[in-house]
This record gives C-alpha cells, structure tokens and sequence, in this order.
C-alpha cells in the first residue's frame, strides 16, 4: 500500500538582514547607507543613521543650523559626562581600586552640562528637563510631553516642540555660536 505524498513546506521568506525590518521601519526612519572601513579591520561595512529629532526639525526649517550644532554639543557633553549608562559591576575585581572613580574628561563634561542646565533654569524647569531628556537622552518630543507636567498639566505636542526650540537657541547662545544680538 503506497502512503501518502508529503507536501513540501515552503520555506518562510527571509527579510534582507541589510536593511531595516519592518518593525524598526514604523519606529522612524533611517537616512540611506553610508560605506565606511571598519576601523578595527579595514572591512567595508555599511552604515544606517537612524534619523534622530533634531536632524528631522532641520531638514523642516523648524530649527537652524545653530541650534542643531547646539543640540549636538550638548548631546556630546551628554555622552562624555556618562550620564546615560548604566554603571555595572566588574567581572574582574581587583583589591583596593574603585568603581566608581571619574577621569578628568568626564568630570568637565558634567561640569559644562550643569553650566548649560544652570542657564537653562534648572533640571526641574521646562528648558532643563527638555534638554536632560530629548536632547541628552534622546526621547522623543512626544515621549517627553507624555511624561513632563508642570502644576498637575501635561505638555502637549507642539508647546513641546516649541520648548526644544527655545531650549536649542538658548543652547545655540551658551555656547557661542549664535551672538548675543541675534539670540534676542
């Protein structure tokens, strides 16, 4: 007696792993490939920007180049003060050494961020949090107003937007590359 034929399963299409998923596609964008060397081993890769806040409201005018500059330092001090990691524990432990010691470059760097935070009114202030969280963190404006409320109100979308665009120009103008004329 002859059984029955299987059917062949066919096999599920792969998506192109040198391209962003869908998923990740819905979540924002992504500007074309950049070819680079790696510099570790000389191999060409290719390089997906993820298109952040600040590079959308520049390519729509809403803010200038300025700002944008500001908004980048700001995010670079962000990065070098290690305010966004998470600190871990050591694997390797070794006696008499301290965790938790800061190098020189990451101690000026959170010293020029409270200087800019100082200007801005403070971390509690609308300008500071804006900048603590959309610049520095990189949430997004929506991600910001849904969470930030001043007096029992949330912030909605576009006073949002326009507190990031006062927050960049006053940015722009700490640290000097919008003159104090132009900045008022």
């Amino acid at each position: 007696m002859a059984g029955k034929r299987k059917t062949k399963a066919s096999k599920a299409k792969q998506d192109d792993l040198a391209k962003p998923s869908k998923w990740r596609l819905q979540h924002g964008a992504f500007s074309g490939p950049i070819r680079a060397a790696d510099p570790e081993t000389g191999t060409p890769v290719q390089h997906r920007r993820a298109v952040d806040t600040l590079g959308m409201m520049l390519a729509s005018g809403s803010i200038t180049a300025q700002m944008h500059e500001a908004g980048e330092i700001f995010r670079g001090l962000f990065r070098a003060a290690c305010f966004d990691s998470m600190s871990t524990s050591q694997l390797l432990r070794i006696p008499g050494s301290r965790v938790d010691t800061l190098s020189t470059m990451q101690i000026e760097a959170r010293r020029r961020v409270a200087a800019a935070l100082d200007l801005l009114g403070g971390h509690e202030s609308p300008c500071g949090s804006c900048a603590w969280f959309v610049v520095g963190l990189e949430f997004s404006v929506r991600e910001w107003s849904m969470r930030q409320g001043w007096a029992g109100r949330t912030v909605h979308g576009p006073v949002g937007q326009g507190i990031l665009v006062g927050t960049l120009g006053t940015l722009a103008m700490h640290f000097g590359l919008t003159p104090r004329a132009k900045a008022a």
